[in-house]
């Protein structure tokens, strides 16, 4: 028997083997079982309430180990040192009265805020702090200059300048200044507004300010001429009460400089600015009788021998 399970054992051993391994040789899958662990495959993420949890290594964080949150610590602030007053209290305080209030109104908003002055402010000025312009877009409103100068505009046209792209539009004022008293000017101003060239003419005239030689009935002492360009201007004296016979140019000049009795005509060009600095020519061309007389070296009085 033992003869005969041997080669049995033998051959059911070798035909296991041999069918393992014929198996093994045809499958298509390895003989070995395999196992894959996907979460071992997965990539480690740390949170973000990890990372903040995480101690840092250069920070040492050993004194909160011992510390309990939900003891309660009490409070002992420093103590005050010695000949400490404490300041009163907000409510404690006086009331403001009336007067300090609108100070503090007014410097804060400038005197013309309230129309009344505690600090002895103008109130007819406006505060360097307040925003001047008014409006989206609208730029300041210049003050006008009160030095005792009235303004006239005597003709506004519109110029234009050709260049190379075309032409340039602009504006050109003629403005005349005067106190009424015997100084007058007259100025031209250009610029791309109205206001602007009005502005600019008015500074220019105040720049060519003369004085017109009157006598106690406000006329003038002698006749004179004058000229500029292709304008010719007349001007003769008149008796008290026959006032200011001229038109145009002329007659705004006289009207600034005070002139009440005068005659004058325009004898060439209608140009309003030519018109106006011929009659400024004219008048620099008077002269006082006690210049005249100063300049003969002779008295007034011998003038009319």
């Amino acid at each position: 028997m033992a003869s005969l399970t041997s080669p049995l054992s033998s051959l059911s051993l070798h035909s296991h083997t041999s069918s393992t391994a014929a198996s093994s040789r045809f499958s298509l899958l390895p003989a070995s079982k395999l196992t894959f662990n996907f979460a071992a495959a997965r990539p480690r993420t740390l949170t973000l309430a990890a990372a903040k949890s995480k101690p840092s290594d250069d920070i040492d964080t050993s004194f909160f180990d011992n510390v309990n949150p939900e003891e309660e610590v009490p409070f002992n602030p420093p103590e005050a040192p010695e000949g400490f007053v404490a300041p009163p209290s907000f409510d404690e305080g006086p009331m403001e009265t009336e007067d300090e209030i609108a100070a503090a109104y007014e410097e804060l908003y400038g005197p013309a805020y309230s129309g009344v002055s505690v600090l002895g402010n103008d109130i007819y000025v406006m505060d360097s702090k307040m925003k001047k312009d008014t409006g989206f877009g609208s730029k300041a409103k210049k003050e006008k200059v009160k030095d005792g100068f009235e303004e006239r505009v005597v003709q506004v046209r519109r110029v234009t300048k050709v260049v190379k792209g075309g032409k340039q539009l602009r504006f050109r004022a003629v403005v005349v200044v005067g106190d009424k008293k015997g100084n007058v000017g007259v100025g031209v101003g250009k610029a791309k507004e109205v206001i602007a060239a009005v502005q600019k003419s008015a500074v220019n005239a105040r720049r060519n300010i003369i004085t017109v030689p009157l006598t106690k009935y406000l006329t003038f002492p002698h006749r004179a001429d004058g000229d500029y360009g292709a304008a010719k201007v007349m001007l003769r004296p008149a008796s008290p009460g026959t006032g200011v016979i001229a038109g145009g140019a002329v007659r705004i000049v006289l009207e600034m400089a005070g002139v009440e009795n005068a005659l004058g005509k325009q004898l060439g060009s209608n140009n309003a600015l030519n018109n106006a600095r011929a009659t400024v020519a004219a008048v620099q061309k008077m002269k006082q009788f006690r210049e005249v007389a100063q300049e003969r070296g002779i008295p007034m009085e011998q003038l009319w021998q």
